[in-house]
């Protein structure tokens, strides 16, 4: 063998070797920084002294108030308006302004942090499409209709205009804003959250006047409460709700993306590094409080019975915990972790934004007291959708870190590999 072969395979070995060396360097740096090697580490090292009681349950508290801040918040906001309430005079203005800028201001928060590529992809998953939208739709408003027409069977045991404000509740649509929030709090897939909440929406003013229309032909009892159908109205409601959609929703969104391709430095750098990203969960706080706000201001609370208040609590709570269920369990057959729980915050959320306006459009000539009682069951059961859903975020990113770490490991084999190939 000449010199210079010699010193080639020298070379090359050397070379080999480095390579080797960082790509297990990165292996063992991933794993040592992974809890379970952590664990692992304080085990080898024999039991590590357990802090006092008292600082454990401080610890504990302290990580609760910090990771739930949103529902403490959502909380405290609720309480104010239970007490104070804009006037009735001003609730117009105020709804037009929240109900605008803030989902706008979350849109284009969305539209700023989601890639271009991957929010197009979506929309093109057409199965998941019909697998979340007859879900929403479908599934949720049969279980309600069913409920409905269990209590139907003893008249007089629930307010008649609640039992439509149930049916109503599992009509409508999915929210949008809350939807969006909660996915990226959880480590779904906030993409396709987007995409289903915006084609929920889109579907709704179209299938929710069937689905209600269809569930309160039936001449029961109950339904005896509502007047003709004002259908001639529905073409207002629909440039009204599509309006809303283009100007809070959709402008936002591509102005979003047209920032976030323009300038993908500065973008990072304000909403990542400064965490103005969070603004999202202040706006969701808005809208949740003025909702509340107009249903204190509208007496609608005040309107009925305290047991029959009681009974849509119970109840919408079984509603939320049914139908999250059932989401997740079909999802599991054949999803990935991140899709399923964008479902899992889709599928049973519901807005009483458009509800209660196709309320008042198809039955036009519905008096202010039942107006308000129809608002009830879906006025409380977006407080516990928010609230149920907030907790959840803990519980789906403890079920989704393996994954995720996994996830980091390969990146750093990956980047490691490509190394190599660099080099050699």
């Amino acid at each position: 063998m000449t010199a210079s072969a010699a010193s080639s395979v020298r070379d090359s070995d050397a070379t080999s070797i480095t390579a080797i060396t960082r790509i297990e360097s990165g292996r063992l740096a991933a794993v040592a920084d992974s809890p379970s090697h952590k664990a692992a580490g304080r085990r080898d090292d024999g039991p590590a002294k357990q802090p006092p009681l008292w600082r454990r349950l401080v610890s504990s508290l302290s990580f609760f108030i910090i990771d739930q801040w949103f529902l403490i918040a959502l909380g405290g906001l609720i309480l104010i308006a239970s007490q104070v309430q804009v006037s009735i005079s001003q609730q117009g203005k105020k709804e037009l302004a929240v109900t605008y800028l803030c989902v706008a201001i979350i849109f284009l928060i969305t539209g700023c942090t989601l890639p271009t590529k991957v929010l197009l992809q979506n929309y093109k998953r057409w199965k998941i499409h019909l697998f979340v939208q007859a879900q929403s739709f479908l599934l949720t408003s049969a279980i309600a209709f069913a409920v409905v027409s269990l209590c139907a069977m003893k008249p007089g045991f629930m307010d008649e205009a609640l039992l439509v404000g149930i049916i109503f509740t599992g009509c409508v649509p999915t929210t949008i804003a809350s939807n969006v929030v909660m996915t990226a709090q959880a480590h779904g897939d906030q993409a396709l959250t987007v995409v289903e909440s915006t084609l929920g929406n889109a579907l709704g003013p179209f299938l929710t006047p069937l689905l209600v229309l269809m569930y309160t032909s039936t001449g029961v009892w109950y339904t005896k409460v509502l007047p003709d159908t004002g259908a001639s109205d529905l073409g207002e409601l629909y440039r009204r709700v599509f309006m809303q959609l283009g100007l809070s929703l959709f402008l936002p969104l591509v102005v979003g993306q047209i920032i976030q391709n323009v300038f993908p430095g500065p973008t990072k750098l304000v909403l990542v590094k400064w965490q103005l990203k969070r603004l999202s969960s202040f706006a969701l706080l808005l809208i949740i409080w003025q909702t509340y706000d107009e249903a204190f201001a509208t007496g609608a609370f005040t309107s009925v019975k305290t047991d029959n208040i009681v009974f849509v609590i119970f109840i919408s709570i079984a509603f939320y915990a049914v139908w999250t269920i059932i989401c997740v369990t079909l999802s599991l057959l054949w999803l990935g972790k991140k899709d399923t729980i964008a479902v899992a915050y889709c599928v049973p959320a519901k807005t009483p934004a458009m509800g209660v306006p196709l309320a008042n459009v198809m039955f036009a000539g519905l008096s202010a007291i039942n107006v308000s009682k129809i608002q009830i069951p879906m006025v409380i059961f977006q407080g516990f959708q928010i609230a149920a859903g907030s907790l959840l975020t803990i519980a789906f990113r403890r079920w989704i870190r393996p994954e995720e770490e996994r996830g980091k490991g390969e990146e750093i084999s990956h980047d490691a590999s490509a190394a190599v190939n660099g080099e050699s």
